[in-house]
């Protein structure tokens, strides 16, 4: 059996491969000569105290001692066996098709949106201003929001699924094995697109479907069960249908409106999306370091209580760029992403306030359970009207944010289709802009240079998560109204990233073998 061994180094000694195994073997008491393999199991940087320190817990074996095998699956044929529906080829649709292969069920993966590559073109036709393609772009398409995300794998839904397996998985179809042991998992966005194309193809080697440019128009249900979609005037049918769309299709939740379906209004987060250089956050959170240059770059996670509203940072992406989010041109929407070096020059990370269902009640008259939806869409409007042409977003320089005055130059971000100077601060519902305005005042103190001219905010960063909740039976994670339909993800409401999005659609694909058996 390897043994363990737990070290606390410099940067420098910890990207020394030969000086921590050394060091590993003389804690154990043993020869260097003995070791024959030195494996990372986990991770993590400690910058707290002044001088940044990295912590490794290292697996260590010796001759003679049998070493771990790399990961691997067999997924059985299920070519001819009880089709499921799966709507959704995002983390939460290909992983429960996945968990439905294990268990002995065929999915039927069905995507509005393209296949990676051409999928690859339209995103950068948005990214020089060109069209929007509705159904296919950053949110739709296959691998959904994932593919083109940041590629971060934190979570803290481990209860509710197997978080090493599902690490595991990505691995098999092609991640990095450091995402097993890293404390803060990362893929990147140069990688994810193959990972999740290699994903699809298990799909379909084992004898399941994945159906791309199908748009989903209807649920197909007789005698009041749940027995396939309708895509246009073609009926896709299964013995149950796994709802896996993303908190970006709206069209979908106005489906289940109008059919008279059950649909909650939930709280979200809304906001901008700030951009540092990220050598700034270099020096800040490494305390200028002289030995930086063997450190990853820099992140931040804060939080606060800005006038019993919370705001916090989310999804943040050292060295990274920010994104056209859209999912039509009526619409400014910002995300990040990183790829898998982090090495842009740039650091941003989404800054949002909570929303409570409370807010958008004044539109719950006319659209009903869809209102959050309807507040969500007037602010993307009036984030499209003021900013520029096409997918030029806008922006305004951090400390003019917080001080309430207009900015007259901005600086260079990584922002591709461009920003525009815009009071955002004007334009956005007084109590998000207070309270943004607000938490980053207060960051900047605790982060001493995170308020500064060189810092911009460009709006809107509003898909955090769906305003819309799809209820589920606790138990069998079935909606209470409709049998056969099981609601998962993010646009169900269940989840928020790639790993718990993944995990909640494992579970939904048990509960789906626990009802069709």
């Amino acid at each position: 059996m390897p043994q363990t061994v737990t070290l606390s180094l410099t940067p420098k000694q910890a990207a020394d491969a030969k000086f921590y195994t050394l060091q590993a073997a003389r804690t154990l008491g043993i020869s260097d000569r003995d070791v024959a393999l030195v494996r990372v199991v986990k991770r993590s940087v400690d910058a707290r105290r002044g001088r940044p320190k990295v912590n490794l817990s290292l697996e260590v074996y010796v001759d003679r001692e049998p070493q771990p095998a790399p990961v691997h699956f067999d997924y059985p044929s299920v070519a001819g066996r009880t089709p499921v529906v799966v709507v959704g080829a995002g983390p939460a649709g290909l992983f429960a098709a996945l968990r439905l292969i294990e268990l002995g069920l065929r999915p039927i993966v069905v995507e509005r949106g393209k296949e990676v590559l051409p999928r690859k073109r339209d995103v950068a036709a948005i990214n020089r201003n060109g069209a929007v393609d509705p159904d296919s772009n950053y949110a739709f398409g296959e691998g959904g929001a994932g593919t083109f995300s940041d590629g971060k794998l934190f979570t803290r839904s481990r209860k509710r699924g197997d978080y090493n397996k599902a690490l595991q998985t990505l691995v098999f179809h092609g991640a990095s094995p450091e995402i097993l042991y890293e404390a803060h998992p990362h893929i990147g966005s140069d990688r994810l697109p193959r990972i999740i194309t290699a994903i699809c193809r298990t799909i379909c080697d084992a004898g399941g479907d994945v159906l791309f440019g199908h748009r989903i128009t209807g649920l197909h249900v007789e005698h009041g069960r749940v027995r396939g979609v309708c895509c246009g005037t073609t009926v896709i049918e299964g013995a149950a249908v796994v709802l896996a769309t993303g908190h970006s299709a709206d069209d979908i939740y106005m489906m289940l409106h109008d059919a008279g379906i059950a649909l909650e209004p939930k709280p979200f987060a809304l906001g901008v999306r700030i951009e540092h250089p990220q050598a700034l956050i270099n020096a800040i959170q490494y305390r200028n370091s002289s030995e930086m240059e063997y450190l990853p770059a820099a992140s931040y996670s804060l939080v606060s209580q800005e006038g019993g509203r919370g705001v916090y940072s989310f999804c943040m992406c050292p060295g990274g760029f920010m994104v056209p989010a859209m999912t039509d041109s009526a619409q400014s929407v910002v995300n990040g992403m990183s790829p898998s070096e982090r090495n842009s020059p740039f650091a941003n990370s989404g800054l949002v306030t909570e929303i409570r269902v409370a807010d958008f009640e004044y539109l719950r008259p006319r659209y009903g359970d869809l209102a959050g939806l309807a507040f969500r869409r007037e602010i993307e409007m009036a984030a499209r009207r003021n900013g520029g042409e096409h997918q030029i977003a806008p922006a305004q320089r951090a400390t003019d944010f917080v001080a309430g005055r207009g900015s007259s130059s901005l600086p260079a971000v990584s922002y591709i289709p461009g920003v525009v100077p815009s009071r955002l601060d004007r334009w956005m519902p007084d109590f998000v802009s207070t309270a943004l305005r607000q938490g980053i005042a207060t960051f900047g103190r605790r982060m001493h240079g995170f308020l500064t001219d060189e810092a911009v905010v460009v709006g809107v960063e509003s898909r955090t998560s769906t305003p819309v909740r799809i209820p589920r039976d606790a138990a069998t994670l079935m909606h209470p109204s409709v049998e056969g339909l099981f609601p998962t993800g993010e646009g169900a409401g269940y989840a928020g990233g790639i790993i718990s999005a993944a995990l909640d659609g494992e579970r939904v694909a048990e509960a789906v073998n626990s009802y069709v058996k």
